[in-house]
């Protein structure tokens, strides 16, 4: 049974990890981006068969290094 991913039903709440490509799109950003991450180590994954799945803390805790102080953020642009 395939299961498409919805942000609309909160499933990303149930879950434990997510491809690369549901992390994209949990996160807006691209998946150029979450690759790059992954790459270079930045954003730790693990591997099940040929599928790369990513740790929704995982996720959650490389966010949370990349976010900034507004004082920061605004001093940076």
């Amino acid at each position: 049974m395939n299961q498409q991913f919805s942000t609309d039903d909160n499933l990303h709440s149930s879950l434990l990890a997510v491809s690369p490509a549901d992390a994209a799109r949990l996160t807006g950003l691209g998946s150029t981006t979450i690759y790059q991450a992954l790459g270079s180590g930045a954003l730790p994954s693990l591997k099940v068969g040929r599928r790369r799945l990513i740790r929704i803390a995982a996720l959650d805790a490389w966010l949370n290094e990349l976010e900034m102080p507004v004082e920061l953020a605004d001093d940076a642009g």
